[in-house]
């Protein structure tokens, strides 16, 4: 495994930036974001209505966005090799490329996760709330993992078939290893669903999260 790789994918841990580029065909969207923290699902809970957004920090203050304005740039500078240790390789095969938004910060890429801050503790079962990839659109596979006990525990693949889910708490804050097995542009479009004590079942609209890869 590469120094690189190591770092990136086994290391977690915050930092700064907007770009308002065009980048490939994705560039109708207004805000192109390259470096820094960005809570990709932003996760609300508001008059009874279960909403996913984008929570832009690259510029030290918080902002909130729609999904549909904005474009993730995977920058040429995520690029890795895919390991040879087998436990990855849901990422495809030895020295394979990819394209990884690493778990732990680095400055020059986007520090990319999911929250959930606007969604209050009581209102749900277990406090929980499931969020589910329903379906992926572009040139290769796409995943999230965390790093546990040093092995990677996967959250989503689109490899192995959708849809897939993971839950987030109530209030929780969390940054993850996002992989890209091709370059290109990508939507990969999610919803949110969570139970309330009286057992019904709240769910976001499908929210489309668009990334360009390279």
């Amino acid at each position: 495994m590469s120094t690189r790789l190591t770092r990136a994918v086994l290391c977690s841990g915050a930092a700064t930036a907007a770009l308002t580029l065009a980048v490939g065909t994705a560039s109708a969207a207004p805000v192109v974001l390259s470096e820094g923290h960005v809570d990709v699902i932003d996760i609300s809970y508001e008059d009874g209505e279960l909403g996913l957004g984008l929570h832009d920090e690259t510029t030290g203050a918080g902002v909130e966005r729609d999904p549909a304005d904005v474009t993730l740039w995977v920058k040429p500078e995520a690029e890795l090799a895919v390991p040879s240790n087998p436990a990855y390789s849901f990422l495809g095969s030895p020295g394979d490329p990819v394209w990884i938004l690493p778990q732990s910060l680095d400055p020059d890429l986007l520090y990319a996760g999911w929250a959930a801050h606007e969604v209050p503790a009581g209102v749900f079962e277990d406090d929980t709330v499931t969020v589910e990839l329903t379906s992926v659109s572009g040139p290769g596979d796409v995943s999230s993992w965390d790093i546990v006990a040093a092995q990677p525990v996967l959250n989503f693949d689109s490899g192995d078939g959708l849809p897939d889910a993971f839950d987030v708490s109530a209030g929780g804050h969390h940054h993850t290893n996002w992989g890209f097995e091709a370059e290109g542009d990508y939507t990969l479009t999610f919803e949110a669903s969570a139970e309330l004590p009286d057992g019904t079942v709240v769910t976001s609209d499908p929210t489309a999260y668009h990334f360009t890869v390279g």
